[in-house]
């Protein structure tokens, strides 16, 4: 998708088009008056301190007279129905589908982005649709889909929509899900946890300098992310995007194991995805399978039960194995459930409780 980009959607899940602005602005809910018509910003670490008429680093949030806007409420320009895998959760109802949407907009300026048409456009930069909350739950209903996905780029930006949809979502039994890097502060964090059911955090190296050059961000705010989710009992799940020669080091990827095990415990499922050449790092090869399987054997030597490698079809460790027993009870191919031996949350032949949250048969 390049230049002025038109919805990404399903046609099951594509509303009628409407040319109304996604300027149209909605009130921002974490901000602050700093005097002069000035505004500071307090939804993520950035803490954008946005003059009159100026936006912050995200191009999403417009100070206008002395009041922060959410230039995207209501305005997604992506909406798909996917399935959960692809999110990835693999221990979230397994085998559903997710109405996954998103807007334009990210508050980090990743490299490597495989969404950098819409994550690094400002809203006037691509068509959408105006698609209110309810209608958003109402495509949930209408095609039986137990959840709600918040995902492709960054949806702390848009942090108000979301919430508005989560809210709707619950008071019909449709749970929400969460796909994001995880910088964000902990006052609007705490709000979106009493509103979710599951959030997977894109943890994109165990290195600040990583942190720094490559996504234009900080590490430590990330890692206070997953320990805040972890401590409020939603249920998490990690990505690592391991992109040769940048975050595949050896050591880095030991103690980020070590860090998980003592600090979330063994059950959180991390997922080492496939590099392959996109945005501003389209010189780099695609990661070899040998360093996914090392990574892979890492963590599993440092006592981390659940441990995927995605973007490798076929892959053994696409399939979840119950820690008891060995045996395969989730078994995958690609995206598509090809068996699933879970029963009341336990494995169906030893027992084991297996930790996710389960559609039962």
């Amino acid at each position: 998708m390049k230049g002025s980009a038109a919805i990404i959607a399903a046609a099951a899940v594509n509303p009628p088009f409407d040319r109304e602005s996604p300027s149209n602005p909605v009130e921002a809910r974490y901000y602050e008056k700093t005097g002069g018509n000035r505004v500071r910003c307090l939804l993520c670490p950035r803490e954008c301190i946005i003059g009159n008429g100026e936006r912050g680093h995200c191009k999403v949030r417009e100070n206008r007279a002395g009041v922060l806007f959410s230039l995207v409420y209501a305005h997604p320009c992506a909406l798909h129905l996917d399935p959960i895998e692809k999110k990835p959760f693999f221990h979230f109802l397994p085998g559903t589908q997710a109405v996954s949407l998103s807007t334009v907009g990210c508050n980090l300026n990743c490299k490597f982005c495989q969404n950098w048409q819409i994550s690094q456009s400002r809203p006037e930069d691509i068509e959408t649709r105006r698609t209110p909350p309810a209608r958003i739950v109402d495509q949930a209903v209408s095609l039986r889909a137990p959840s709600v996905a918040f995902t492709y780029a960054e949806p702390v930006i848009f942090i108000e929509y979301m919430q508005d949809i989560a809210k709707l979502a619950r008071e019909r039994n449709i749970k929400s899900v969460v796909v994001s890097n995880g910088y964000i502060r902990k006052e609007p964090l705490l709000d979106l946890c009493g509103l979710v059911d599951a959030i997977k955090i894109d943890l994109k190296a165990f290195d600040e300098s990583y942190y720094r050059d490559i996504c234009n961000a900080s590490l430590r705010p990330v890692l206070d992310t997953i320990l805040a989710i972890r401590e409020r009992r939603i249920w998490l799940e990690l990505v690592y995007l391991v992109v040769p020669t940048l975050n595949d080091g050896a050591a880095g990827i030991r103690n980020m194991a070590r860090w998980i095990a003592a600090n979330l415990g063994p059950d959180v499922p991390i997922h080492f995805s496939r590099f392959y050449p996109q945005y501003r790092l389209e010189n780099l090869p695609p990661t070899p399978v040998s360093t996914l399987d090392a990574a892979y054997e890492t963590c599993r030597e440092e006592g981390l039960r659940y441990v995927y490698v995605g973007n490798v079809p076929g892959h053994r460790a696409e399939s979840t194995y119950c820690p008891n027993c060995s045996r395969k009870i989730v078994a995958r191919s690609g995206y598509r459930i090809e068996s699933l031996d879970i029963r009341n949350g336990a494995c169906r032949f030893c027992a084991h409780p297996i930790p996710g949250i389960w559609q039962e048969a």
